[in-house]
């Protein structure tokens, strides 16, 4: 296999600073989110004090902070005829991770250009190591060729976990939340005791799925085939993780703002607080300046052989990856984690209905930043049950009829900030019955500036979909399986085929919070 072509990706803004985050006068304004006559982003609230959160926070280290530029330790040559490099490669990535720890890392894994066939997952199980390629971000010269048995072709985690959390445990050790109402948006509650907290405590919100609150999204009578369906299970949890920036009498406020309300009225007031720390998660840790080839695979996801990456981490990053073939190619767990200048394409189109996601991005504080794929009857972008964003999308552009989704049951606070779907679309729906009753599958998104070919915009109970400055056609979709009666109501539609300023939410956004150097960092 010989490719001599990396997939150029595609930059959606050709514009100064000044135009990214500030727009040109031609642009109309949001009464969500706009600049007042200072250059200061102001937010309507709903009337409970909702609004679109802060997703700056998305991305590396937060957000705003340079990806690192690793120092080279260990070397791999390429060997013309060896058929498999797998232990090869894998012997020098675990001599680096036997190495101390420097200034944040171990060091990087430096792939002489060449085709290296794989037969099995090349695993990064260490803090601070990194494997990268050789050339540059459009002249790649280093590819990893997959082959054998069912594999991703690199699997990032530590392989030592610390036992997880045990809700049961941590329950008993909970502060209740005593706000009647926590709008989305903000960045504190109030609970009955704030003693045992410390600022910088790692914290799990809980919020019970109640049947009050099951009753009012309409979630409680899911039928298929005859068959009941769950939603989310009456008696489990909803949780979200913060760190704790400080504490004011029994105020607590966190570094990253809430992205879900906290209502009394369905919680049964059992909304709680706990110090819970993380679970082992890899550290500075990255892929970079590759290619990934698959055999093409014209087949059902359940039966696919060849997968991507896999990532579960913490400040972690993947950058300058080109990924031919693979399916269901990149997959993250964890948080604070940047994909920067990754293009997917699969020209082998994947049977069946049930479609695989390119991008499932199942983790807290990530930033897709100038991602690509091209590929037919997929989701470009899918999000899996209950996650806790932000999670920004910028400057992404996906050709074919891929959409995104927030797929099932409850995820939350999504940013497609200037993202192109030529052939897709952009979907903020209940999927009621669909699947084994994915309901609703998006809170609290927002659509800023995009272009799609329709998008598919539903409020939930209690709660907002935004879809503003974009173009393309307005879908109405009643519930799933439903042939007759009332369309779901429309999430809010603001200035509608007309772009608005700031041009970039997420810039404009990380500007306010950080200053002008943090864009600088992240090359915008």
């Amino acid at each position: 296999m010989n490719i001599k072509k990396s997939v150029p990706f595609v930059c959606l803004m050709a514009m100064s600073l000044l135009t990214v985050v500030a727009g040109t006068k031609n642009e109309a304004e949001s009464s969500w989110v706009h600049l007042d006559k200072r250059g200061r982003l102001v937010y309507q609230q709903t009337p409970r004090g909702d609004h679109i959160i802060d997703f700056s926070h998305a991305g590396y280290m937060g957000g705003g902070v340079s990806l690192p530029e690793v120092e080279v330790v260990k070397r791999v040559k390429y060997e013309p005829g060896l058929d498999d490099y797998t232990e090869s490669i894998q012997k020098a990535i675990d001599e680096v991770s036997s190495m101390p720890i420097r200034n944040g890392f171990r060091g990087a894994v430096l792939l002489d250009p060449g085709e290296y066939r794989c037969s099995r997952s090349l695993v990064v199980a260490a803090d601070g190591v990194v494997v990268r390629g050789s050339g540059d971000r459009t002249r790649k010269s280093t590819t990893i060729v997959m082959y054998g048995e069912k594999h991703s072709a690199f699997v990032m985690s530590r392989q030592q976990q610390l036992p997880k959390v045990i809700d049961s445990q941590l329950i008993k050790k909970g502060v209740k939340v005593t706000d009647a109402y926590v709008p989305c948006g903000s960045q504190s509650l109030h609970v009955a005791n704030s003693s045992c907290f410390r600022p910088g405590d790692d914290l799990l919100i809980y919020k019970p799925v109640t049947k009050e609150w099951l009753r009012f999204m309409r979630m409680a009578d899911l039928w298929r085939n005859g068959k009941p369906q769950t939603w989310i299970a009456e008696g489990s949890w909803l949780k979200t993780r913060r760190t704790l920036q400080s504490v004011s009498g029994d105020r607590l406020t966190f570094t990253v703002p809430l992205v879900d309300a906290y209502d009394k009225r369905y919680t049964n007031d059992s909304t709680f607080v706990v110090s819970a720390p993380h679970d082992s998660l890899l550290t500075q840790a990255g892929v970079e300046n590759l290619r990934i080839c698959s055999p093409p695979q014209a087949v059902n996801h359940t039966v696919a052989k060849y997968f991507g990456i896999r990532l579960n981490g913490r400040d972690c990053w993947l950058k300058d990856l080109d990924l031919f073939e693979t399916m269901e190619s990149i997959g993250t767990k964890g948080e604070r984690i940047t994909l920067k200048n990754v293009s997917v394409v699969r020209m082998a189109r994947h049977d069946g209905s049930s479609k695989p996601a390119e991008f499932a991005p199942n983790a807290g504080q990530i930033l897709l930043d100038n991602c690509y794929v091209k590929a037919d009857n997929i989701w470009s972008v899918g999000i899996g049950a209950k996650v806790s964003g932000p999670i920004v999308l910028l400057n992404c552009r996906f050709k074919g009829n891929g959409r995104f989704q927030g797929h099932q049951r409850w995820s939350t606070a999504f940013l497609l900030d200037n993202c192109s779907f030529e052939e897709g679309g952009i979907d903020f729906m209940n999927r009621g019955e669909m699947g084994s009753g994915h309901g609703w599958g998006t809170a609290w998104a927002v659509a800023w500036n995009c272009r799609a070919k329709d998008y598919v915009n539903q409020l939930p109970p209690g709660s907002f979909n935004w879809v503003i400055g974009c173009h393309g056609k307005r879908l109405l979709k009643r519930r799933p399986f439903a042939k007759s009666g009332p369309f779901e109501p429309e999430g809010v539609y603001d200035s509608h085929g007309k772009s608005v300023t700031p041009y970039s939410l997420y810039l404009a956004q990380l500007k306010e919070r950080l200053g002008q150097q943090a864009l600088k960092n992240i090359g915008y």
